[in-house]
């Protein structure tokens, strides 16, 4: 019998009215566009369905300001699904919804007090998982990560970072070989034998893209780091991000995506 073709989901959540309370470490608290947000996070949501993704929106509401950037209540691997603790303290209500969600497609373990970790802190290249330490995940947290994924095969690195909230907000994958990093905010031999590209200088915030099937979803408004991209021979789609970009948030952190 032929094999059935694999289900692409991605997981995504409102965004809350209360999203201009949300969390700040690194940016000035600046008006967010509510509206403008709401109509960049359907593009964003649009995209992934135009790459073979159905798309599952989970409700907010506002006593969750930042819970649109979903990828940091959980990270999902082939095997099972981690619920995450977050380090910031408000954002430990989220966790239960998406914990709820996952479970219909994954086993789920969790990481407990007092660790802490945002899995927009967690890099996955292969079986290895890096993990940014510093702000918002830590050294109790990265531990409980790798007793909980090592029985599966995946080894867990430490990394330390600066400049940002998030690893990813340093450096992501672009291409199974290829990273995109910000060399001033940590460091590209961590991450060899990976080739890198670095961002362009005036974009200090363009390391994050979002990699699906071999399309790297990209903000719009990096514009000069795009053209890096594609100057590599890399498929880019480009979303609107800035809105929510002034939340810190990136578009890794919008989607859990998973294929079954």
């Amino acid at each position: 019998m032929p094999s059935q073709p694999k289900r692409r989901l991605a997981l995504t959540r409102d965004i809350s009215p209360a999203i201009e309370d949300c969390e700040l470490t690194h940016l000035e608290r600046t008006t967010i566009d509510l509206a403008r947000a709401r109509a960049e996070h359907n593009e964003y949501e649009n995209a992934l369905r135009a790459l073979g993704y159905e798309v599952k929106r989970l409700p907010s509401g506002p006593d969750m300001p930042d819970s649109v950037f979903i990828e940091d209540a959980a990270i999902v691997l082939d095997e099972l699904a981690v619920i995450m603790r977050p380090g910031a303290e408000s954002r430990r209500v989220e966790t239960a919804a998406v914990a709820e969600a996952v479970r219909t497609y994954r086993p789920v373990a969790a990481v407990l007090a007092p660790g802490t970790i945002d899995g927009g802190d967690v890099l996955r290249i292969g079986q290895r998982l890096f993990v940014g330490v510093g702000y918002r995940s830590n050294d109790a947290g990265i531990k409980q990560l790798g007793s909980i994924v090592g029985s599966q095969g995946y080894s867990v690195e430490a990394v330390t970072f600066e400049g940002c909230l998030h690893l990813k907000s340093a450096v992501t994958l672009v291409a199974d070989d290829l990273a995109l990093i910000n060399p001033e905010w940590v460091d590209a031999d961590r991450f060899q034998p990976l080739r890198t590209i670095d961002v362009d200088p005036s974009e200090p915030y363009a390391a994050n893209a979002l990699l699906v099937d071999g399309t790297v979803v990209y903000p719009a408004e990096h514009v000069k780091t795009r053209k890096r991209l594609e100057a590599a021979g890399l498929t880019v789609h480009p979303v609107p991000a800035g809105e929510l970009a002034k939340a810190e948030g990136g578009v890794t952190c919008c989607s859990l995506l998973l294929v079954n």
